[in-house]
């Protein structure tokens, strides 16, 4: 008998390894495939194809989905009436599909602004066939991060643009993390008070950390109505992706609940969760429910049943109890049993659950030893557990887990932190490390992901990512690069084909191992110990923005590829800009450290006039505006009354991130109306009291403007209600132009080189004992 268990359990061993070499990926994708029917999903993909390239273009297509094609594949040809027939194994591929015709035989892209493409009256469907396999069962999109710093004012319009572009790029799974409606429900029934649960949650703006136990109440009280709609939003959200085929994963207890739960179980097992980014009471330091007590499952199922009747269910839930956050106790037997509260918590309500962690936390490795994170992950049955390695391109934590100890996992794309503008990226290393781990023997990557904190910047590098995630070969980032601007701008120019081969070559290039958070020289606080600093040739970025105002004339006009254009030149002026505010800033330390005040002032008028530049490029372009997000923020307040707290949470995140500058700039960006009433006015105190410490031949003393900049610009910044431009201003070529003439004409100006002789540093890495960005 004990030799039939050991055959046994040997058996399922080698069973399992085979399924991770050949189908544990295909496995649970299936496994947490909706059960949308393949009419619904046909239709959903003909609406899509409309929706892009309108009615009468539309016609001359053809969807069908048939589950008898491998997973995740599609196929393309012509038929004799004409049409173009595009095969799909789900309706997400056939979207996918349809985004190869348009991108590789019509030479059209789209990006997640623009997803509307113009076709000619007098279009003839080319004679295609074409079949393709994707290599990545599941591609995944998201950060939970993302709905506070990109969708948090979405409305529905919004959402199914994004659900068509992420259709179109091959993603099949997501999130959907709204839950307050639920646990209002949950909490009321537990006995708490209407007075209670509003203390807990956070404003519209800052749930995404309240969700995670980081933080509570802050930027509250969050109106009952508003989380009524949002509710009701994410049931549309849902549908709509649902009916494309794609799997969305909804939220799990992770053990996180109110204060006041100690009132009604005084008997129950709480601890107080660690202080998070300094927050002051009463915004910080939920309860967390032990996880050895019953009420932790009690809430759990209770929690997760309400999820599944309002949401419906794919079988896939996602809970993190330690973002960030440290387990009360460093012991494997503690992160195991925590780990098996969660799963049974979900699995005593869906048999079929699986568990969608992030690998985030596990890059405290100082903490999180190996031993422990073993314990974490093999707490649950193999393939029950899907890991996103949150940040692979950058740190990768599948080798040092030993491929997640078994556990299936995503190679994911994060790039970003807060939304921050600033062209970065790491385009070498996410074609590689695609194809490295996917190779890896005995690994168990099922897929690829993009995990952003925030989107609108970088988009070639997302794309890129989305491109491999389905090839099974490595893309040669020199012809995608060339082949990204010429369906990018409509046109086969050498000049634009080289600004992105220049870019590649430059910002994104990187390859360290600094955690970029977008904090420029600009955007941050003054002060005299900023230390700039570029991995790369800097005038090769001022070459590109050269390239791209001579190639004006070549992008056409139709199909709205000008405004596509228009919007890279805003970003690559600012980019050029940006790095000359660097070059001023190291020059203006050195003339203060050999107190030479002409120099100074000389530079601080240059600082000063940059500003102007920035602020002026910047509202010439649609998506740079700071009067857009505000005004979305006022447009969902269920009422006028409570449009003031809305702005509030606005303003706040882009600026001192809490009360009293707990996480300052760290969601900042570079938009028209912060440059000129908050960057600009902080930098105008700051070259103030410079300027007059070495006038006067006295030390400046950075504690006074310190408490000076806090209190009249940036703290008061929050509660401001000045409006704002929703549209641009100005010709963004012109204005380009004009600030390229000024600057280069500078280059040949005695006194601006004598006084800008220092370059800022090139290094792979940032020095040791110098700020992290």
């Amino acid at each position: 008998m004990v030799g039939r268990i050991k055959l046994c359990a040997l058996l399922t061993f080698v069973y399992f390894l085979t399924l991770t070499k050949c189908d544990l990926g295909t496995d649970l994708a299936a496994r947490i495939a909706p059960d949308t029917s393949p009419d619904v999903q046909e239709d959903a993909a003909k609406q899509l194809i409309q929706r892009v390239i309108g009615l009468r273009a539309s016609q001359w297509f053809q969807v069908e989905v048939n589950r008898i094609l491998d997973p995740s594949s599609y196929q393309i040809s012509r038929l004799d009436n004409g049409k173009v027939l595009i095969t799909g194994s789900n309706g997400v591929s056939v979207c996918k599909g349809f985004h190869y015709y348009l991108k590789f035989v019509l030479k059209k892209d789209f990006d997640w602004f623009k997803t509307h493409i113009e076709l000619p009256e007098d279009w003839d469907p080319p004679n295609v066939t074409h079949r393709s396999k994707s290599s990545s069962p599941l591609i995944y999109y998201q950060n939970p991060c993302v709905w506070s710093y990109s969708f948090v004012w979405w409305q529905f319009d919004e959402w199914r643009r994004h659900i068509d572009w992420m259709a179109m790029m091959g993603i099949n799974l997501v999130i959907a993390p709204n839950q307050e409606t639920i646990w209002q429900d949950v909490y009321t029934e537990l006995g708490l008070t209407p007075q209670e649960i509003e203390a807990h949650f956070a404003g519209p703006a800052f749930q995404a950390w309240q969700r995670m136990g980081n933080l509570r109440s802050w930027g509250g009280p969050l109106p009952p109505a508003h989380r009524q709609l949002q509710q009701l939003l994410q049931q549309r959200i849902l549908a709509a992706q649902r009916e494309l085929g794609m799997s969305v994963a909804l939220p799990a207890f992770s053990g996180y609940v109110p204060t006041a739960m100690r009132r009604v179980f005084p008997n129950a097992s709480f601890t107080q969760s660690d202080r998070w980014n300094h927050f002051p009471d009463p915004y910080c330091c939920v309860l967390f429910v032990e996880p050895q007590d019953p009420l932790f499952q009690q809430v759990g199922a209770m929690f997760l049943r309400r999820v599944i009747q309002v949401y419906g269910s794919n079988h896939i839930y996602f809970s993190d109890p330690f973002n960030e956050m440290m387990p009360r106790v460093r012991e494997p037997n503690y992160v195991r049993y925590t780990a098996k509260a969660i799963y049974n918590s979900m699995q005593v309500v869906d048999a079929d659950a699986v568990w969608l962690i992030q690998g985030w936390m596990f890059l405290k490795s100082v903490y999180w030893t190996n031993d422990l994170i073993e314990a974490y992950l093999t707490a649950v049955p193999r393939g029950r557990i899907l890991a996103l390695d949150l940040q692979s391109e950058q740190f990768p934590q599948y080798e040092r887990t030993h491929s997640y100890y078994g556990q299936p996992f995503v190679w994911c794309m994060l790039n970003n932190f807060g939304g921050n503008l600033g062209l970065f990226g790491s385009a070498q290393l996410i074609p590689s490390g695609i194809i490295a781990a996917r190779s890896m023997p005995n690994g168990s990557m099922v897929g690829v992901g993009i995990t952003p904190e925030g989107i609108g910047q970088n988009y070639a590098l997302f794309a890129l990512t989305l491109e491999q995630a389905w090839s099974p070969d490595e893309l040669q980032l020199e012809d995608w690069f060339e082949y990204f601007a010429l369906t990018r701008y409509g046109v086969n120019d050498t000049r634009l084909s080289q600004v992105w081969q220049l870019l590649r070559e430059s910002v994104y290039s990187f390859q360290g191992r600094e955690r970029m958070r977008g904090k420029y020289t600009l955007n941050k606080r003054p002060s005299l110990h900023h230390y700039p600093w570029v991995w790369y040739n800097v005038t090769m970025v001022y070459e590109a923005w050269r390239l791209m105002l001579e190639a004006k004339e070549t992008v056409p006009l139709n199909d709205n590829r000008r405004a596509i254009y228009e919007h890279d030149l805003v970003d690559i002026t600012r980019q050029c800009l940006q790095l000359s505010f660097d070059r001023f800033y190291v020059n203006l330390k050195s003339a203060c450290r050999h107190k030479q005040l002409n120099r100074v002032e000389y530079l601080a008028g240059k600082l000063l006039e940059l500003f102007a530049d920035m602020e002026r490029i910047l509202a010439s372009g649609e998506h740079y505006l700071l009067g857009n997000w505000l005004e979305a923020a006022k447009r969902l307040a269920p009422s006028e009354e409570q449009r003031p707290i809305y702005e509030f949470n606005a303003r706040n995140q882009l600026t001192s991130w809490g009360p009293n500058y707990q996480i300052p700039d760290y969601a900042t960006k570079q938009w028209s109306g912060l440059m000129s009433d908050y960057f600009q006015p902080r930098w105008n105190m700051f070259l103030e009291a410079v300027i007059q410490a070495l006038k006067t031949q006295t030390p400046f003393n950075y504690s006074e403007f310190k408490q000076r900049v806090e209190n009249e610009i940036e703290l008061p910044f929050s509660n401001h209600t000045k409006a704002y431009p929703t549209s641009p201003v100005g010709s963004t070529w012109n204005i380009s132009h004009d600030i390229y003439e000024k600057w280069n004409a500078y280059s040949r100006d005695t006194l601006f080189l004598n006084y800008c002789q220092i370059a800022v540093t090139v290094a792979q890495t940032q020095k040791s004992g110098e700020e992290e960005w």
